[in-house]
């Protein structure tokens, strides 16, 4: 009996991991923006407001690990790269706490940590407040390790107060200290051992301007934010100056105007680099409220710096990084595509139209769906994504019907935009399914004033479908 109770669990673990594996048998080959990333547990990467150190060869993306139901704390969650194409789940290095700031029913965003070079700690700084955002301060918390599990600490402060702030980033200078950068343009020199404000080096430098970021080249800094437009997403823009005292001159935005920065919103800029070059990471949020853990996705593309110039001139919907010289690269996708008119290869149910003017086929009745039968290693698809957008949900299933992959992507754009939606992780060669069903939901949410943003249908619309053989 004991033998055969333990031959059991080894079956069942087995097949546990043989799951696993099958979402992760390959590896993703170039950073592709504006889709689901999928962790080495087949798992949505889900790390929002985020920030990357790299620490002893390996990549760490720290974010808020969002819910589908509510915005409130769910955790900050930690994942490691050696390439920044794969990612590995490490853990929940701050979880929702017991009570206090952080705990049941609070919020907890932006969470960004920095290595002291003083104490050779790991301090995470963070936005603590409450569900209507009425009791804001900055927070941190310590670990000893960067991918270990951080402890709160509470408020920092400054002239012993919290500092009442609630959008926030920070900022390590080429000479190891440290800063706090928050809305509205203010910013903070930390002590040595990062754990309090030492002095406000900036007060007020500009109304509003939410998910600020700095980055430094030669002897310039840029400041990048973003405008007050709750989850929607806006033209961000930026200020640059010869030192962190400014004088801060306003230069505009740094995307094509009307692009609302490639739909996404300024997090965080990685510095890479190598024995050639440096490529500035340029690194936003495509939030999909309130699908914020299933839905929203990143959008990261190199950014290009000239002088006192930053900008993001065209979308790069794949690209490459070579981490050995620090140099960046178009990358191009080879898939056989198969046109949304190809009816022979794609089923569709229920109510699908042609629309001949942008070719593309588009339904909003719930539950509406299109489908293809392929033999291959990865499927996904081109789509459009419009005012009218709602959420899709995602099947991949293998020829005996188990399910394999499952996602949500959101196709709603306050202006028509075509582009990759969607693609699966790579899967061994074999035939498989990949079905796309309407939702019948879309997402809409209000700022504290009233004004009401989102999307105003459920329409999914389809351009094509590719797979890799």
């Amino acid at each position: 009996m004991y033998v055969q109770q333990i031959k059991s669990i080894i079956i069942l673990l087995f097949l546990s991991i043989s799951s696993l594996a099958i979402a992760q048998k390959g590896k993703t080959d170039a950073i592709y923006s504006g889709i689901p990333w999928f962790d080495n547990n087949g798992k949505t990467v889900s790390a929002h407001g985020a920030n990357m150190v790299k620490d002893n060869g390996k990549y760490y993306l720290f974010g808020e690990f969002k819910s589908d139901t509510s915005n409130a704390f769910n955790g900050f969650s930690c994942y490691s790269s050696k390439d920044l194409y794969n990612w590995t789940f490490e853990k929940m290095v701050l979880p929702v706490q017991k009570s206090g700031a952080l705990g049941p029913d609070r919020v907890g965003e932006r969470p960004k940590v920095m290595k002291c070079p003083k104490t050779g700690e790991y301090i995470m700084y963070m936005h603590a407040d409450d569900l209507k955002y009425k009791d804001q301060y900055v927070g941190y918390a310590t670990a000893k390790t960067i991918n270990g599990e951080y402890s709160f600490k509470g408020p920092i402060l400054f002239d012993g107060k919290p500092i009442k702030k609630w959008d926030m980033g920070t900022f390590q200078d080429t000479d190891g200290s440290g800063y706090i950068i928050t809305h509205s343009g203010n910013l903070y020199k930390l002590s040595d051992d990062y754990k309090s404000v030492t002095e406000q080096i900036v007060k007020d430098m500009t109304p509003h301007c939410e998910a600020p970021v700095i980055i430094k080249k030669d002897n310039t800094y840029f400041w990048l934010g973003s405008g007050l437009t709750s989850w929607e997403r806006n033209d961000n823009y930026y200020f640059s100056a010869p030192s962190l005292q400014g004088p801060w001159k306003g230069q505009g935005v740094f995307a094509p105007k009307d692009s609302l920065t490639w739909n996404s919103q300024t997090t965080f800029v990685l510095p890479i680099r190598g024995s050639k070059d440096t490529t500035y990471l340029f690194m936003g949020d495509r939030w999909a409220f309130p699908r914020q853990n299933s839905a929203a996705t990143y959008v990261w593309q190199p950014l290009l710096i000239s002088g006192t110039s930053i900008s993001l001139p065209d979308y790069k919907q794949s690209w490459q990084v070579d981490l050995g010289t620090g140099s960046w690269t178009s990358h191009k996708m080879n898939y056989t595509e198969i046109e949304n008119t190809n009816t022979k290869a794609i089923q569709y149910s229920d109510n699908w139209s042609n629309d001949n003017s942008s070719k593309i086929s588009q339904s909003d009745a719930k539950g509406a769906s299109f489908s293809v039968d392929f033999k291959g290693t990865q499927v996904g698809f081109y789509g459009t994504s419009k005012v009218d957008g709602g959420y899709a949900t995602i099947v991949i299933k293998n020829k005996k019907g188990k399910t394999l992959v499952s996602s949500t992507i959101d196709m709603y754009c306050k202006y028509t935009e075509n582009s990759l939606k969607f693609l699966s992780p790579i899967l061994p060669k074999a035939n498989y399914t990949l079905t796309v069903t309407v939702a019948g939901e879309h997402g809409n949410w209000y700022k504290k004033d009233g004004t009401e943003f989102g999307s105003k249908g459920n329409c999914i619309a389809l351009d094509k479908i590719i797979i890799k053989n």
